[in-house]
């Protein structure tokens, strides 16, 4: 049912209430008047009700604002998690292509675009090669090499 429709049959839905209640008072109003006050109540009621619509329907606006906030920032964190994945990737694959570098384990851990190097490395030329690599990586915001070197003997 239309809203138009509604408030319609609500209005004359009153009228016929005023109507009644006011044939059944014992005063000297007339129907003129009869009539008068079951419009005014209409009036009234249809009022409310348009002032509760108005509430309901900015409240309404305020969730969806909300939920469209949260949803956002959710796909703010999966994009950010994503590109640490793609970041974590590629500087495995720039160590793995550096002869001295691939045969070692390092470990490499990403958050938000800021790179972490672990494990060991066989002399200082490769540790600080290693940082370079990484630094060079599209999207690495900086690099924490915590590679120490390995002990011979």
């Amino acid at each position: 049912m239309k809203s138009t429709t509604r408030y319609t049959a609500l209005a004359a839905a009153a009228l016929a209430a005023t109507l009644l209640v006011a044939c059944g008072e014992r005063d000297n109003a007339t129907v003129g008047q009869k009539i008068d006050n079951g419009v005014q109540n209409s009036q009234s009621a249809g009022a409310e009700i348009r002032a509760d619509a108005r509430e309901a329907g900015q409240d309404m606006k305020a969730a969806g604002n909300e939920a469209a906030d949260k949803l956002s920032a959710a796909g703010d964190k999966m994009a950010a998690g994503a590109a640490d994945v793609a970041i974590t990737a590629k500087v495995n694959a720039a160590l793995a292509g550096d002869n001295q570098l691939s045969a070692l384990r390092i470990n490499v851990d990403t958050n938000n675009g800021l790179v972490e190097l672990k494990g060991t490395a066989p002399d200082a030329a490769a540790r600080d090669r290693a940082t370079m690599l990484a630094s060079a990586v599209d999207g690495v915001l900086k690099v924490e090499n915590r590679l120490t070197i390995e002990a011979k003997g």
